[in-house]
């Protein structure tokens, strides 16, 4: 999974060299930037667990949980969406 995050997440950048050439470089993650994520991925698991576990158990919807939920997937989304921009 970690090769696979971070080719997703690397960056292509055309750069002008000598003679009027183009180059296409690829600017790797930063690594702060891929722990964040494994992080993010991992609380959303949590999370999507304990939502389940209080649907069934309680047999009742947590909007709180689902909230918390909404937020990390936008995040997850973002830093997408921000590291290819």
């Amino acid at each position: 999974m970690k090769d696979f995050m971070k080719k997703a997440l690397t960056r292509t950048v055309t750069v002008k060299g000598s003679r009027g050439r183009s180059q296409q470089v690829e600017v790797p993650p930063n690594q702060k930037l891929l722990y964040g994520i494994y992080f993010a991925i991992a609380s959303l698991v949590c999370l999507t667990i304990l939502e389940a576990t209080y649907i069934v158990i309680l047999r009742s919807f947590s909007s709180e949980i689902f909230a918390a939920i909404t937020l990390i997937v936008g995040t997850i989304v973002g830093a997408f969406f921000g590291q290819k921009a």
